[in-house]
This record gives structure tokens, sequence and C-alpha cells, in this order.
């Protein structure tokens, strides 16, 4: 069963990295194929030499994923077959006797060690590719003060968060997953409340919305709407990029609407109100709660069948964990979730979709509430000026693309114009 389950993995992660590596080559031949000439339902809109723009941004975004793909299975493979989940335990066991306490150092560690192979990748992206189509503003000190805080409230929140899972998996029995699970459940509600006013504030400075006039037209759509918030606000975005966006955060009386400052600035009010209307729709079709209802479903699903691997020897045995000093719980813990993301690849298409579906309703939300043509017009904008390609392959963004494409998105808006 151990080599069976070896030769699985090895599969599957084979797999897994040839059809992203595949995918991204799909997307860069068919982006150069048609970057000479703009789809004719944006030609009045965008010139070609922003639609050029679109398509080496987009390739150069894509060709820098490569070295992650390989670099994270190679990783993956030292880390499991290659006995290096095996040393870093048998390290650990050596400074500390209690299971819970080595099982906390052997995660911690471990993504540690993943976090530090992500900073050459993440500094490459922001300070090479973005920085040559004009969208950094971010400095290197500020790259390095937000990892600091990062991994500052990662240990804050995670490593209380670790000990009482790793806590439960050792002491509560049988059922373990389950209790386990409802305490997962209570700390992502916990961020979700705290995140607004707590942790957002820790890495940009939000404002409330100074304009009067634009203030007015949005609370007049937020009345329409039926939405109550804490405020509204506008997040200084443009510190680190010139990227726009809009979103609104948190539940119940935490509940508030946030602009980029970017944002405010290349579009017009009535623009904005269409925007905001999109986001209002999200919240009317009660998108996030199914998201969240749907994650907790997936976890609990995840939970059970991490309960049912702990007690396989062959689950450890397939993936190189040998040592007798190992402790069950945590590695169980650790090895499952580096694994999952190679089994669950193939299930992409399915996630996007859903997102898809999602989009689809809040635009079409937004074209009953404000206007379809001022959504589309800001659509048009914002591909514009955050240089996103009208022509993405298909089936590579169906595989990771949570919003529909431009073409296909603003023809259904434009559906939507219809008598």
């Amino acid at each position: 069963m151990m080599q069976s389950f070896t030769l699985i993995f090895i599969t599957v992660l084979l797999l897994t990295v040839s059809i992203q590596a595949w995918l991204s080559s799909r997307h860069i031949r068919h982006v150069r194929a048609h970057q000479n000439r703009v789809p004719e339902e944006f030609a009045s809109k965008i010139s070609l030499s922003d639609h050029r723009k679109a398509a080496d941004y987009t390739c150069a975004k894509t060709r820098a994923g490569y070295p992650g793909i390989f670099l994270h299975a190679g990783i993956l493979l030292i880390l499991t077959l290659g006995g290096g989940l095996d040393a870093i335990s048998h390290y650990w066991s050596e400074w500390f006797n209690d299971p819970i306490i080595h099982g906390m150092a052997l995660i911690m560690s471990t993504f540690l060690i993943m976090s530090l192979v992500e900073i050459p990748l993440s500094y490459y992206r922001i300070f090479v590719i973005e920085e040559r189509f004009g969208f950094n503003k971010m400095t290197p000190a500020m790259f390095f003060a937000d990892l600091i805080k990062q991994g500052l409230l990662m240990a804050l929140l995670g490593m209380p968060l670790l000990f009482a899972i790793l806590w439960l998996m050792e002491k509560t029995g049988e059922f373990w997953w389950l209790y386990a699970w409802a305490g997962w459940m209570a700390f992502n509600l916990f961020l979700l409340a705290i995140f607004p006013t707590w942790i957002a504030p820790l890495f940009n400075r939000f404002t409330p919305l100074e304009d009067e006039s634009l203030k007015t037209r949005i609370e007049q759509l937020m009345k329409k709407c039926g939405f109550k918030s804490s405020g509204l606000f506008v997040m200084d975005g443009s510190r680190r990029s010139k990227h726009g966006n809009a979103y609104f955060t948190g539940f119940g009386k935490t509940k508030r609407i946030v602009f980029f400052d970017t944002l405010l600035s290349s579009l017009e009010p009535r623009e904005i109100e269409a925007v905001l209307a999109h986001e209002l729709g999200h919240f009317k079709h009660r998108h996030v709660i199914k998201r969240i209802a749907l994650s907790f479903v997936l976890s609990l699903a995840f939970f059970w069948l991490l309960g049912y691997l702990m007690n396989q020897p062959w689950f450890y045995e397939g993936l190189g964990v040998t040592g007798t000093s190992v402790p069950a719980p945590a590695m169980a813990l650790l090895l499952f979730f580096l694994v999952m993301p190679v089994f669950t690849f193939l299930f992409h298409p399915v996630s996007s979709i859903y997102s898809r579906k999602h989009e689809f309703e809040a635009d079409a939300y937004a074209a009953k509430n404000a206007s379809a043509d001022n959504l589309i017009s800001a659509l048009v904008k914002l591909y514009q000026d955050n240089a996103a390609t009208l022509t993405p392959d298909p089936l590579h963004s169906t595989f990771y693309d949570s919003h529909p494409p431009a073409s296909i998105r603003v023809a259904h808006l434009q559906n939507q114009l219809q008598p």
C-alpha cells in the first residue's frame, strides 16, 4: 500500500505540474496570437498600444510563474520523499519532548522554510514585473516591513490556533476532527470580524470618504439596496500599486465599504456607483455567506479525511516519513496541507465556475439598481488601467479566473440592456 501511494503521489504531482506549465504556455501563445488586434467590442474604447501593453504584461506575469511551478514541486518532493520532514522532526525531537510543542516547532519551521523560498519570487514579481509596467509604488523597505508584519501577525494568531488544533488531536479521542473543525470555524469567523478594524489598518491607511457629492450618491444607492455599513472608507492603495479596486468587508456591525484611492481617481461618480452596485449585488445575493458556508462544509470533509489518514501508516511512509520519533498528529496535519493542493488541483475549474456564477449575478444586480452602461464603461477603464488582457486563453481562464473574461462579461451586461 505504501509503494502504491508513493506512485500515486508522484503521478498526480507530475500531472499537476505538467498541466500548470501547459496551461501557462497555452495562455502566452493565445494572448500573443491576438495582441495585434483589439476585440471588436472594445475597439472604440481601448487603443492598440494599450492592448499590446496588456498582452506584454500578461505574458510577463505568466512566464514569471514558471519558476514557482517547478520550485514548489521540487520543495514538496524534498520535504516528503526526500526526507526533509523526517530530518526537521528529528532535529526538534532533540529539543522538545512534549508532542504538542514538538509538533508546533515542526509545522512552524516547515512553513518558515517555504515562506523564505517564496520571498525571491514575490520580490521579482513586484520589483521587476510590476515595476517594468509602471504599476509598482512599493519600496524595498515597505516590502520587507510588510513581511515582518505578516510574520508577526501569523505568529500572534496562528500559534494559538495551531496549539489548539494539536491539543484537540492529542486529547479528545476518535472525534477530535469534529472539535477541531468547530474551532477552525470559530477562528475564521473571528478573523472576519476583526479584519476591517484591526488587521487591515496594519498595512494600509483608511480614511472616511470626504467627497460629499459622491458620498450622498453612494448612501442613496445603499438605502435603495437595503445595505447598512459602519462607514465609507478610502484606502491608500496607491502607496503600493497603481491597480485599483473596491470591496466591502466584515459582517454585522463591522461591515464597511472600501474604495482604493486609485479607483476613485480613475472613475467618474456614476461609474463608481455602478462598481459599488456590483459589490452590493454580492451582499444582496448572500454570496459571502454562501462561500463561507461552502468552505465550512469542505473543511469538515477535509478534517474527517485527515482523521482517517492520521491512523494509516501508508500515508506517512508513502510520503517519505519513516522516523520513529514522529509526532503523528502534527506530521499528519502538515503532510495533509502540503499534499492536498496537488490532489485538488483538477477541481479548480469547479471553483472558478461557481465564482463566475456569482459575478454574473452581481453584474445583473448592478445593471438593475445602477446602470449596465456605467458598469461596462467602468470595467473597460479598469481593464485598461490594470493592463488586464481582453483575450485570455479560454482553458487557462476556466482553470484560474474567478471573474469571467472581459468579452463574455461585457456581452452579459449588454444583454441586460435589452428590453
